[in-house]
């Protein structure tokens, strides 16, 4: 019996000390933000852990890896206060991350393998110190807003606010607010800037957000219009959207100004007010 006992105790020893690196890296993970929204199913995988379901208030820790369905959504919340919001068939790694509160400095590094993200700035990105990195290009945010879809055609860098700097191992290009380019590949140059096309960018407006039936993982607000975008599937081009309620009427104007902003030449300055002695006078 005192053998059977110590044969035991030995074997649960054994198992313990090989589940220690894990249950070590996994209780030293660093917590960098929050799941605020999730729509079935979104998983997260912590370094060192095993998948798990997303839901809301979820924690996000350093090198979590994101995966979504196709019917699945997330928000997630970061330390500095920027955002990712992240669309259907979508997967991607926090790959860094580093904040320091007291001087809103460090940097983040974001690996998207495929599918779309938008990302909203937060402190980091106000200093230039924000990157995400696709298969075909790397691209370094200030500002700002941008939204990127990497598939099997390559890349889609969307510039909705702000200032971006897209290279990759064959060349670099820059886009400004309201600008867009296009990457095939890692060794083809980034194509040239051209104004984002207001269906594509409502389109990505769409698929990153909660569609009919969705409720972001709250409670259901009964009562309440629902807003159907009219767009099928989250693999249709282009959606027929139509505004129901005032946050998605400014959304709207705020891309249609923005593209509308990138497009048009810069302005002449005014001509100088002449003083004639008898009065002021234009020209």
């Amino acid at each position: 019996m005192v053998g059977k006992i110590h044969s035991v105790a030995l074997a649960l020893a054994i198992a313990l000390v090989a589940a220690a690196p894990a249950m070590v890296q996994q209780a030293m993970a660093q917590q960098i933000g929050t799941a605020t929204a999730v729509n079935p199913s979104t998983e997260g995988t912590p370094p060192g852990g095993s998948t798990t379901t997303l839901t809301v208030g979820a924690r996000v820790l350093h090198k979590e890896r994101i995966h979504t369905s196709p019917t699945g959504s997330v928000q997630l919340l970061f330390l500095d206060k920027s955002t990712l919001s992240i669309a259907p068939n979508t997967s991607l790694v926090i790959d860094e991350f580093v904040y320091d509160p007291v001087s809103k400095s460090g940097h983040m590094l974001t690996k998207l393998t495929q599918g779309t993200l938008q990302y909203i700035g937060g402190e980091l990105s106000h200093q230039g110190a924000v990157t995400v990195q696709t298969p075909a290009a790397v691209i370094g945010i200030r500002g700002g807003i941008g939204i990127f879809s990497q598939g099997a055609n390559g890349l889609q860098a969307g510039n909705l606010k702000g200032y971006q700097s897209i290279q990759n191992g064959a060349g670099t290009t820059n886009t400004i607010t309201g600008f867009m380019s296009i990457i095939p590949n890692w060794n083809t140059p980034p194509g040239p800037p051209f104004p984002i096309p207001l269906d594509l960018a409502i389109h990505n407006l769409t698929i990153v957000s909660s569609v009919k039936g969705q409720t972001g993982g709250g409670p259901t607000l009964n009562g309440l219009p629902t807003t159907d975008f009219g767009c099928g599937t989250f693999s249709t081009p282009s959606c027929s959207w139509s505004p129901t309620n005032t946050g998605e009427n400014d959304a709207l104007q705020l891309i249609i100004q923005a593209t509308q902003l990138g497009s048009k030449p810069t302005p002449p300055p005014p001509p100088p007010i002449i003083n004639t002695g008898a009065g002021v006078r234009g020209p």
